[in-house]
């Protein structure tokens, strides 16, 4: 994909060469953001993992502290008691069986984020297909597959957000909008790491944290000194 004449001249402030503090890159990433919309600031995490290996997999979720900007919409599955519940809690959908050729069919996804009581997984996994190349499949470990749905809806509009390995081993985070302060973003990218570092798994050996990357939606990307991270 060809870069335009704003992205090359964006390019020209940041030293290809340099690996950042994260203080620093955040500071120049928001800068870099001025586009004519409220860019999202992204994080691009390498690890040092074989993703394929069972043991190796990391998979999770965290609260950021300051959100991640965007509204989000919560679609829960569950019945009777979770259902009211989920709709006490705000979700904006609530539903069974009668969602699933409503998605499937009139291809409906109005929705961010997929919770689910544990009760209603035989239902979901017929839609399994249709939810996980979207990444939009309940999964214990983000904690959408739970009980609990008034409090997994509670951190979700809170700014909870999942990470998990992509093919390449590598993790694809927001962690908040060109609008926050730099504060604000530092706070949520240091919130994020540690999390990452809690969920290194025992198997993985070597240097963990390959290279880090923090960009917006439309400026280039900064590379992060991650000699700092554990």
């Amino acid at each position: 994909m060809k870069k335009g004449k704003r992205y090359a001249e964006l390019t020209k402030l940041v030293d290809r060469a340099n690996n950042y503090d994260p203080q620093e890159a955040v500071a120049l990433v928001k800068k870099l953001a001025n586009a004519k919309f409220d860019e999202t600031i992204e994080a691009h995490i390498r690890l040092g993992v074989d993703g394929r290996q069972a043991d190796q997999q990391i998979r999770g979720a965290v609260v950021l502290p300051h959100g991640t900007g965007k509204e989000v919409k919560v679609l829960v599955f569950a019945k009777d008691a979770k259902a009211e519940e989920a709709k006490a809690a705000g979700a904006e959908f609530v539903g069974a069986e009668e969602l699933i050729p409503k998605i499937q069919k009139e291809n409906w996804y109005d929705f961010d984020v997929v919770v689910a009581t544990p009760d209603m997984m035989g239902v979901v996994g017929r839609l399994g297909r249709d939810l996980g190349p979207k990444g939009l499949m309940p999964n214990p470990k983000a904690g959408t597959v739970t009980m609990d749905v008034a409090n997994a809806i509670k951190e979700i509009k809170a700014g909870k957000i999942e990470y998990r390995l992509d093919k390449s081993n590598i993790i694809h985070v927001p962690v908040g909008k060109a609008s926050f302060t730099e504060e604000q973003l530092a706070d949520n990218f240091q919130t994020l790491i540690d999390a990452i570092v809690k969920a290194k798994p025992a198997a993985a050996k070597g240097q963990y944290f390959r290279n880090v990357t923090i960009t917006s939606t439309m400026g280039p990307g900064v590379k992060v000194d991650t000699t700092k991270f554990a």
